[in-house]
């Protein structure tokens, strides 16, 4: 990776199709986060079919855990990455040599300390999380084990974000690849003819993420070696600030979903038991191939919109997030209608009881019952983190599932006295709220770059009237 490359990716930025440059980046992104979440649904199908319904409910309980990695890597990965869309705009080159060696320095503090915490009070978190005498013991061998293998995957996670921001649309998609076919096959091996179990699946996804981490580094160190930047064992800290305050709405966003599913664990296992921990388990696996093609999308056009934002071209900008707005829109409404028709199917293959099979189907129905509206409120979230809008990007990712959603799940289930009915009609109520909340954003932005963009006209004329009287 030279100066001439990065010319060559602002060049892309700033003058290729937008439909095609959305496309381009879009589908390695939507594929990558698919596969990515593979890590876990492909443990959840194999101990499903293996062991039963106990295996999926130990997988549920530590789902929050797993997300908690994953935010903080997402966190740092989304922060550096649009710092370094928006210098490549500015044409900031030294910028750039600062920020990357910074996010993996904070990577490394921050996820080695969650990670020592989490091993330490093991037993008290996943008791927190709703672990039942059944799923405790499965729970805890699978924790112990995936905590070896956390720095790895935020490395991994990190670098192919920033790698991305400088147009290698493939380096997330391939990594991810590596990784999550790596993980199919090990854990075929260890769990169906080994007879390993949750140990078996635990060492499958560390191994598998060991496996992606060597790919990517060494794609890195030839980034390294062409931007010719070092590192020192301190944190600069307006840059890590930086880092921090435009991922903190990524990070909310992602962990939203793990205080979501420790608040339902502990809600529903009262009225359901493990039951309804199981239910909201494979729910929330199938339901995430939806969510992946939304976040696609959204992480696809920040990258774009952050650099033609840092080059001022705000004519382009919203054009980028008109046309992003149809694709995600257009591609939730034809996945959503699959998804309700072939539900049955899907939730099968994670398990073979019939009764929580139909039990599932209804509340995943349910649960995704206005998903076409949510893509907006997603991409909202990333173009606002892009335009450095990150108070407003703040405020909407909280919204939907801690401001709403919780809230609502509480006051329906028992409030009202809905039980477990009321956990999914939760979920379409919040949605619509969000969508509407964040449509009114978007306008209000708008607004905002239509003012700049008549600015910027005024300023222009004004130096030609001047260049002319001269």
């Amino acid at each position: 990776m030279t100066m001439s490359n990065v010319a060559e990716s602002n060049k892309m930025f700033g003058e290729e199709k937008i439909g095609r440059l959305l496309l381009k980046f879009s589908v390695p992104a939507i594929i990558s986060l698919m596969v990515a979440e593979m890590y876990n649904m492909v443990d959840s199908m194999f101990l499903g079919q293996t062991i039963g319904a106990n295996a999926i409910g130990a997988l549920t309980i530590t789902f929050p855990i797993q997300r908690l990695f994953f935010a903080v890597s997402m966190l740092i990965a989304i922060g550096a990455s649009t710092s370094v869309s928006r210098s490549c705009g500015d044409k900031d080159f030294d910028n750039i040599k600062i920020i990357i060696p910074n996010a993996i320095i904070l990577m490394f503090m921050i996820i080695s300390v969650f990670a020592a915490i989490i091993y330490i009070f093991q037993d008290t978190i996943l008791i927190s999380l709703g672990a039942s005498a059944n799923t405790f013991p499965l729970a805890k061998e699978y924790v112990s084990i995936i905590l070896i293998g956390v720095l790895f995957q935020s490395f991994t996670i990190i670098a192919s974000y920033i790698l991305t921001s400088f147009g290698n649309t493939k380096i997330v998609l391939l990594s991810t690849s590596i990784g999550a076919i790596c993980n199919v096959i090990i854990d075929y091996y260890l769990i169906n003819i080994c007879s390993y179990g949750v140990k078996g699946a635990a060492i499958a996804t560390v191994v598998s993420q060991i496996i992606a981490f060597m790919y990517v580094l060494i794609i890195f160190i030839k980034l390294k070696m062409g931007l010719k930047f070092s590192f020192r064992l301190s944190l600069n800290k307006a840059v890590s600030v930086g880092i921090i305050y435009v991922g903190f709405s990524t990070f909310i966003v992602e962990i939203s979903d793990a205080i979501v599913a420790a608040v339902l664990n502990n809600l529903l296992f009262s009225y359901g038991g493990d039951l309804a921990i199981v239910t909201i388990g494979l729910t929330t696996r199938v339901s995430m191939f939806l969510f992946m093609t939304v976040m696609g999308i959204s992480s696809a056009m920040q990258p774009i919109a952050a650099y033609n934002y840092g080059a001022g071209n705000y004519t382009r900008l919203k054009e980028v997030v008109k046309i992003s707005i149809i694709a995600v829109s257009a591609s939730s409404t034809l996945l959503w209608a699959l998804f309700m028709i072939f539900s049955k199917q899907l939730i099968g293959l994670f398990i073979n009881d019939s009764a929580i099979i139909d039990q599932t189907v209804k509340a995943f129905r349910m649960v995704i019952a206005v998903f076409p509206c949510i893509g907006v409120y997603y991409l909202a979230i990333c173009y606002c983190q892009a335009i450095n809008r990150v108070k407003t990007s703040f405020k909407l990712s909280i919204f939907r599932q801690l401001i709403i959603f919780i809230p609502l799940v509480y006051a329906f289930v028992s409030g009202l006295g809905m039980g477990v009915f009321g956990a999914w009609l939760a979920y379409p109520v919040s949605d619509m709220i969000a969508f509407i909340t964040a449509a009114i954003f978007i306008k209000y932005t708008y607004i905002s770059l239509e003012i700049l963009e008549r600015h910027q006209i005024y300023k222009k004329n004004k130096a030609k009237l001047k260049i002319k009287l001269a």
